[in-house]
C-alpha cells in the first residue's frame, strides 16, 4: 500500500533554469532502485499532476504545455516512473486535460528516447453522484484509457469515499474497482482520501473478492498531521509507503529529486516534529477525507 500527497503543477521554467536542471546528475543508486506496490515496481518517489489543466486553482494555461513536457522528461530521465493523475483533473472545457497531457507526454518521450516502457500511471476516478453502478465506474476507467491512449492503467483508484453523504453508493464503487481489475483494465487498485476506518473496511472487502488494495492517498505533511493521518501512515508504513510530492517549480523538482540522496538524523526528525507540533498555523484539512 502506498501513502502519497499530490501534485505536479505548472512551473515557471525559463531556458536558463531548464538548462541548469537538465544538466543535474542525481545519484545513480536510487535511479535503479525500485519499490514494490502490489505487482508494480516503482521509483521511491512519484510525481502528481493535479495542476495540469486546472485553471481555477493552479492558473493553468495551454501555453504551459511545453514546459510541463520538459518537467516530465526530466523526471523520467532521473529515474521517476510513477505519475499520478485523475479523471477530474482539469476544469471546465479542459476536463480530463491532465490525463490527456500525460498520455501525450508519454508517447512523445517514447518516440524521442525509445524508452519509458516501465512508466506506471496511477489515475483516480471521481465518485460523481451519477456514477451509481459498477458498470458506470468501469466506463469511467475506459474513458481514462482512451484519453491517455494506453492499453492498461497501473493503479486504478477511487478518488474519494461517499460514506459520509451517500453510503448506498460506496459498495457499487468498490465493486467497480473489482470489475476493472477482473477485466484487466488496471494492474492494481487503490483509494484516495480514505480515513483509517474506511481504509480497513475496503481493504477487507477487496481481499474477500481476491483483489489486493495497493495504494492509499491522503493529505500528509508536517503541518497536516492529525490523528487520522498518523494512523493511516502507520497502516501504510506496515505495508510499504511511496511519497508523491507536490511540485510546481523547477526548484521544487530539484529539491524533491535530491532528497532521495540523503536522510534526516533522529535528532533532526525530532526537531521538525516538535516545531510542527508547536506551530500555530496548520493546513486546512481535506474535506473529502472520511474517518
Amino acid at each position: 500500500m502506498a501513502l502519497s500527497a499530490l501534485s505536479l503543477g505548472p512551473s515557471n521554467i525559463n531556458p536558463l533554469s531548464y538548462s541548469i536542471l537538465n544538466s543535474l546528475k542525481f545519484p545513480p543508486f536510487w535511479q535503479t532502485q525500485k519499490v514494490k506496490i502490489g505487482p508494480l515496481s516503482v521509483s521511491p518517489m512519484g510525481f502528481g499532476t493535479w495542476a495540469w489543466g486546472n485553471q481555477l486553482l493552479w492558473g493553468y494555461q495551454q501555453s504551459m504545455d511545453k514546459e510541463l513536457q520538459q518537467v516530465f522528461n526530466i523526471a523520467l530521465e532521473n529515474g521517476v516512473n510513477l505519475f499520478d493523475t485523475a479523471d477530474s483533473y482539469g476544469t471546465g472545457s479542459l476536463n480530463g486535460q491532465s490525463e490527456k497531457l500525460l498520455g501525450r507526454f508519454i508517447r512523445d518521450f517514447q518516440e524521442q528516447k525509445g524508452s519509458g516502457s516501465d512508466i506506471v500511471i496511477a489515475t483516480k476516478f471521481a465518485a460523481y453522484p451519477w456514477r451509481l453502478t459498477p458498470r458506470q465506474f468501469v466506463d469511467a476507467c475506459r474513458a481514462s484509457l482512451k484519453r491517455m491512449q494506453i492499453e492498461q492503467i497501473g493503479i486504478g483508484q477511487l478518488h474519494w469515499s461517499t460514506a459520509n453523504y451517500a453510503p448506498f453508493q460506496e459498495l457499487a464503487l468498490w465493486d467497480g474497482l473489482v470489475a476493472m481489475y477482473d477485466k484487466g483494465l488496471v494492474k492494481a487498485v487503490g483509494v484516495s482520501n480514505y480515513g483509517p476506518k474506511q481504509l480497513l473496511k475496503i481493504h477487507d472487502y477487496l481481499k474477500k473478492c481476491g483483489v489486493p488494495l495497493c495504494s492509499a492517498q491522503v493529505q500528509f505533511s508536517l503541518l497536516s498531521m492529525g490523528e487520522d493521518q498518523l494512523e493511516i501512515k502507520s497502516i501504510c508504513d506496515s505495508l510499504g509507503t511511496v511519497p508523491i510530492p507536490g511540485v510546481k517549480t523547477i526548484k521544487q523538482v530539484k529539491e524533491n529529486l535530491g532528497a532521495l540522496d540523503w536522510s534526516l538524523s533522529s535528532d533532526e526528525l525530532l526537531q521538525l516534529e516538535y516545531a510542527a507540533h508547536e506551530s500555530p498555523g496548520k493546513m486546512i484539512q481535506n474535506i473529502f477525507q472520511t474517518r
